[in-house]
């Protein structure tokens, strides 16, 4: 590919969230907020992004970037973008003051699989954890997830979607990224992911899973009193600990030094309580990028399960749709490796006047099936209060 030029300015994140428009590509963190615009480049393989890169330079002499999504099953086909104009808002990411806008219009919505499906389900990933063929065959833990299908009587305001997400969630990985559209319409992936899966910055690693969830209570005794119970959880620290375990296992051998605090805390979200680690390296090569560290730690137990074959395999026989970009992961990669990718969570596949939503849990021993599905509806609101929709799931 001949070499091309990219245009770069840098901006405050409000004016980028303000000047977000569907087809361009919209990436925010605590610390960084990037718009794509245009594309130099569209790839499906995240092994070309070097080459790509390679060919752009920017007119401000800083690395270009490349900046998109990748699917939850190996082999499928990413949505990775090099944008023709690239906004850059440094620093952290002030709480947005617009206020929240309902979405016109009325909803049909189905649920898929049916809740009481959902409860079955989880029976199912329970026996399968308890299965008595032994530790080679039998999963310690399995994340299954349920959606819900979203049909409007009038095309999606994406760029409203993103808006309010960022209202509420002002610590979130809050984005907006173009997929391959399956009908006639644009198709977007959009949402609030609170878990950064990794951030590389020079020799600088950081991942924080999160696992072991609690919905928060508008009361505030009782919204505390959540947050102290799932901090004391014997099942839930199970969970947390196994996915922990994992993302320290995948950054060592990469690392040569690596801290993973012992105890976590508690992070919460406008609709979650959550059991957090933070994870911090420092690579022992300089070579190794972003995407190198996504392979290694794609898909966590956070959103497969463990041992990551049985569970994946358990997750294709179990739930009844194709998961798609859902529990993958979003983010962005520079010519120089940095980047910072999180985890494709409390999100939206939308496309004309539907929105495909998303929701799981992970099941261990001792999981309960209404509480998994109560857990579930209550990750399912962060997109139906950004939509306007408050009814009982």
């Amino acid at each position: 590919m001949p070499l091309q030029r990219a245009a770069s300015t840098t901006v405050t994140a409000g004016d980028l969230l303000s000047a977000y428009r569907p087809g361009a590509a919209f990436l925010s963190s605590p610390s960084t907020t990037l718009l794509g615009q245009g594309g130099l480049a569209v790839l499906e393989h995240a092994q070309d992004v070097a080459d790509a890169l390679g060919d752009v330079i920017t007119e401000d002499g800083r690395p270009a970037v490349a900046m998109g999504a990748i699917p939850f099953e190996p082999g499928s086909p990413a949505r990775l973008v090099v944008p023709r104009v690239l906004h850059r808002a440094e620093g952290t990411r002030a709480r947005e003051e617009t206020r929240h806008r309902a979405l016109p219009g009325t909803w049909e919505v189905k649920p898929v699989p049916e809740p009481r499906e959902h409860a079955e389900a989880v029976r199912r990933a329970l026996d399968l954890l308890t299965a008595p063929d032994g530790p080679d065959t039998a999963p310690r833990k399995i994340v299954l997830a349920r959606s819900l299908r979203l049909t409007g009587d009038r095309p999606v305001d994406v760029a409203r979607v993103l808006a309010n997400l960022a209202r509420r969630d002002p610590d979130a990985h809050v984005f907006a990224v173009d997929l391959p559209p399956r009908g006639g319409g644009r198709r977007t992936l959009v949402g609030a992911s609170p878990e950064l899966l990794v951030a590389k910055r020079g020799t600088h690693v950081t991942s924080n899973p999160l696992a072991g969830s609690a919905p928060r209570s508008a009361d505030p005794t009782k919204d505390q009193r959540a947050g102290v119970a799932l901090l004391a959880s014997e099942k839930d620290r199970y969970e947390h600990a196994v996915v922990v375990e994992a993302v320290a296992a995948a950054l060592e051998p990469y690392c040569r030094t690596l801290d993973v605090p012992a105890e976590p805390s508690l992070v919460r979200t406008a609709t979650m309580w959550h059991l957090s680690t933070r994870v911090t390296g420092e690579l022992d090569d300089p070579r190794t990028t972003s995407l190198d560290l996504v392979h290694a730690l794609h898909p966590t137990p956070a959103v497969c399960g463990t041992p990551t074959h049985i569970a994946r395999a358990a997750i294709g026989d179990i739930e009844p749709f194709d998961r798609g970009f859902y529990t993958g992961v979003v983010g962005h990669i520079d010519a120089a490796g940095d980047g910072e990718w999180a985890v494709t969570i409390r999100c939206a596949d939308v496309e004309d006047t539907t929105l495909d939503l998303f929701a799981g849990g992970g099941i261990v021993p001792g999981s309960d099936p209404k509480a998994e599905l109560a857990e579930t509806s209550a990750k399912l609101r962060t997109l139906l209060l950004a939509l306007g929709v408050d009814r009982p799931l």
